[in-house]
């Protein structure tokens, strides 16, 4: 017997679906908005929530993430009236466990109902993943303990990794807390910037050279596919591996053997792969830039870390760990924080992620070396001019501002972030007019503005709109 909880508008499907829930022995509760549903998930635990995509108040895709995230991790169903094909591939990308279209069969719910409970019962059971190591990587957020889960799956394997996300994000501390808790600790974490290899040297750089492949080359030398032996490549940007290596480096993933420049011999290397890129791949395959069939080698498992304004919760955790850090290098005073230093750190949308909250952290304390106390007056002007647009943002647009209240130069901040700061306000803006027109029709939001079905869930997701 299972707690299952049912959101939808449709009050004759809800009464349906619970006598139907209550022959299976199920509990069932339902809930007629997306407000009502959020409510009961966090006054109680469920194991199913069946969830329309409709509803008065929102729009069911957007809220998977939040309903996953809540008590008991709840399995997540998609009931809808009004399926589609970018619609199905939003939900599963988002953690559903399946989407069904209305009218939808007893028969149906029934056996993803049970495949659902004998997949949790089954989970309940398995021995629990050995905590991982990773001391440098921080954060409790929902989105980062779903990125430990997977790193803790990937460490127990020996499958390759693409580990995927915005510059700044911690791919590499997430690439290396994968090794450093597989059976490969003990051997070596080999680097390669994929972004700077030359193509003349990249096959020379990877696989090596025998004595006298070339003018010069008096003296054999094993690449940093063989330096990886026993231990972890890790391919750092591999978007930008050259077209001409990506062909070389499938058959290696493939047999583990290569010839060195120059050489007539194979050479092994019993390595595990692991790759990093902050680029879309897909788009890279479609545009004849990266190879498919070797995206599908290195795309076994693929990890993605969340960019920091998606976790803006780990932020004190985050500053807190990389305090004590930095003053204990420098030998300092662990300093002590106002309430309004956070509040700032809060508001700013953080594009570089954790790398430039981290670099944020050390220039404040460089430049309050001497005091005990962090204020937001102590960070940099440039984000205390960005929190301080956002902050009147909503007055400015009642009262555009006219030249002779223009914001003084000093207080400026760098052009290209007002331009990035401006088109995102312009661009939700668009939304929620876009969303004023069109109501509840996904296809005339899609017509009026070009947008693909797809494209516009995501966006709506980013800012954080629902199409009511």
């Amino acid at each position: 017997m299972g707690r299952v909880l049912v959101i939808d508008d449709d009050e004759m499907l809800c009464q349906m679906m619970s006598r139907h829930l209550q022959i299976m022995h199920h509990e069932p509760v339902c809930a007629l908005s997306l407000k009502e549903g959020l409510a009961r998930l966090r006054n109680g635990a469920f194991d199913v929530v069946l969830l329309d995509v409709q509803l008065p108040d929102g729009n069911g895709l957007t809220a998977i993430p939040a309903v996953r995230a809540a008590n008991g991790a709840p399995e997540v169903i998609i009931i809808t009236g009004q399926g589609d094909p970018d619609g199905a591939e939003l939900a599963i990308k988002s953690g559903a466990w399946a989407y069904l279209e209305k009218p939808v069969s007893l028969k149906d719910t029934a056996l993803q109902l049970t495949r659902v409970f004998e997949y949790r019962r089954e989970r309940a059971q398995s021995p629990p993943i050995v905590a991982l190591e990773h001391p440098d990587i921080v954060g409790k957020s929902p989105e980062m303990k779903a990125c430990f889960d997977l790193v803790a799956q990937a460490a127990v394997n020996d499958i390759n990794v693409l580990v995927t996300g915005e510059t700044g994000t911690g791919k590499e501390l997430v690439s290396r807390a994968i090794h450093d808790n597989s059976r490969r600790a003990t051997g070596p974490f080999v680097v390669v910037d994929c972004a700077a290899l030359p193509d003349t040297l990249a096959e020379t750089i990877l696989f090596g050279r025998a004595k006298g492949a070339y003018t010069g080359a008096d003296r054999a030398a094993p690449g940093l596919v063989k330096q990886a032996h026993l231990g972890t490549l890790f391919l750092d940007e591999v978007g930008e591996l050259p077209l001409g290596v990506q062909k070389v480096f499938l058959r290696v993933l493939q047999e583990h053997r290569f010839r060195p420049v120059g050489s007539d011999v194979e050479v092994c290397s019993d390595f595990r792969l692991i790759a990093a890129t902050n680029r879309d791949l897909d788009t890279l395959v479609a545009a004849g830039q990266f190879r498919e069939d070797l995206l599908y080698r290195i795309r076994s498992m693929a990890i993605r870390v969340p960019p920091l304004r998606e976790r803006r919760e780990d932020i004190r955790a985050i500053v807190l760990h990389h305090n004590h850090r930095i003053c204990t290098r420098n030998k300092s005073a662990t300093k002590g924080f106002s309430p309004d230093f956070f509040e700032a750190l809060m508001e700013y949308d953080w594009p570089g992620n954790v790398r430039e909250l981290v670099n944020t952290l050390e220039t404040t304390l460089a430049t309050a070396a001497n005091e005990h106390t962090l204020f937001a007056r102590h960070l940099p002007v440039n984000l205390r001019a960005h929190v301080a647009r956002n902050a009147v943002s909503g007055s400015t647009e009642e009262h555009p501002p006219d030249a002779l209240s223009a914001t003084p130069p000093g207080s400026l901040p760098p052009f290209r972030e007002f331009r990035r700061t401006a088109a995102r306000e312009a661009e939700k803006a668009y939304l929620r007019d876009l969303l004023a027109l069109s109501g509840t029709s996904i296809k005339l939001a899609c017509q009026i503005s070009g947008l693909s079905r797809s494209r516009l869930y995501e966006l709506l997701k980013e800012h954080e709109l629902a199409l009511h």
